[in-house]
């Protein structure tokens, strides 16, 4: 416990910036001497707008990309997404094409296999998800629409270092764990998109950052609010977003801007990471990685112990000591530590201290 809080290791919604909510509250009630909050307000108002137009402009700026990207904001999580983006890209002898890297990524893949012509680049399923392809096991269609890849895979606990080469199909990747977590050059993308709720905000908004020309290539003949290109032509206002929830990623962002910028995030996280993973290590088998090294996240650390039992021990202790959300997904099982952006470092010395006296009572 730090004070009266938990250390939070919640994968998603995921630990916000002390300083983030405080400053919310201060602007809860009250916006900007407006008289009402934000979530009372029209999303036609010019203090709407003016906030719309700041938090894209931020997230720009902290993901170093150059002109002609824009930002939208969307409802739905990523798994909305996992659904528009076949339906505006896919078409007629033009598949959708996937690398399957774990659950959000295979998902993400049947999603689009309802909608249309799909592919499989690439897969490491056959390795129980403990690998991320290496680019001589692509094969890309020349035709693809697209190729999707998940850059950080929440549940198992992977993460790309170096983004594959898609030549000139588009690449699109789901941020939504790792997104202002490390430097990368995200102009490689045409389109990256992260559900908010683990490095950007609250749930309840998902950011799209998609480059102007594959906004062009969109269909029109779907509904229009399913269309890429309805939200560019309206500035992410054609119907009412999540105003609220945009607010506290303009917060988040302006900390980040606060804190150095990604590349100061990204030092503090290697260290987290490298804190946590050297526990794991040095335990002589008592904990056992789940992912092969050259793959491990910096965001979601997972491990297996000898069996459930021993793993559900330590998950009860664990929230007797005031950490929260260690227990591995539902789907997997094992243990996962999520150390976002605003898990602090003394969190995750914490842990390291907790897991090396588990070990001493029950090795």
């Amino acid at each position: 416990m730090n004070g009266n809080r938990v250390y939070n290791f919640n994968p998603g919604p995921a630990a916000l910036p002390l300083e983030v909510l405080e400053q919310a509250k201060e602007q809860f009630v009250a916006y900007g001497g407006e008289g009402m909050s934000l979530m009372e307000m029209s999303h036609r108002s010019g203090t709407v707008e003016q906030l719309m137009e700041e938090t894209q402009m931020l997230l720009l700026e902290a993901l170093a990309l150059p002109a002609g990207y824009h930002v939208l904001f969307m409802g739905g999580g990523a798994s909305s997404q996992f659904a528009l983006i076949p339906m505006n890209f896919i078409g007629a002898g033009r598949p959708g094409s996937y690398v399957l890297t774990g659950s959000f990524a295979e998902k993400a893949y049947e999603e689009a296999a309802l909608v249309g012509e799909t592919a499989v680049a690439a897969s490491s399923k056959a390795q129980k998800w403990a690998a991320l392809p290496e680019q001589g096991d692509l094969s890309i269609a020349a035709n693809s629409a697209y190729v999707h890849i998940t850059v950080n895979n929440t549940i198992e606990g992977s993460q790309y270092r170096e983004l594959p080469d898609t030549g000139d199909v588009p690449l699109i990747g789901d941020m939504t764990s790792d997104i202002l977590s490390c430097r990368r050059d995200l102009s490689r993308f045409a389109m990256v998109y992260a559900g908010a709720q683990k490095n950007l905000g609250p749930a309840g908004v998902t950011a799209v950052v998609i480059r102007d020309d594959f906004a062009k290539e969109a269909r029109s003949d779907i509904p229009v609010i399913f269309r890429y290109g309805t939200y560019v032509k309206n500035r992410s206002l054609y119907n009412t977003p999540p105003v609220h929830s945009i607010y506290m990623v303009n917060l988040v962002l302006q900390w980040v801007r606060e804190q150095g910028g990604v590349a100061a995030l990204e030092q503090r996280n290697r260290t987290k990471a490298k804190l946590l993973y050297d526990t794991i290590d040095a335990s002589g088998g008592f904990y056992k990685g789940m992912v092969e090294n050259k793959h491990r996240s910096i965001m979601n650390i997972t491990w297996r112990m000898q069996d459930e039992a021993l793993e559900k021990r330590f998950v009860q202790e664990s929230e007797r000591e005031g950490f929260a959300g260690l227990a591995g997904h539902r789907s997997v099982g094992g243990m996962r530590a999520s150390a976002y952006n605003a898990v602090p470092l003394a969190a995750c010395e914490a842990l390291a201290a907790f897991m090396k006296h588990f070990q001493q009572r029950h090795g």
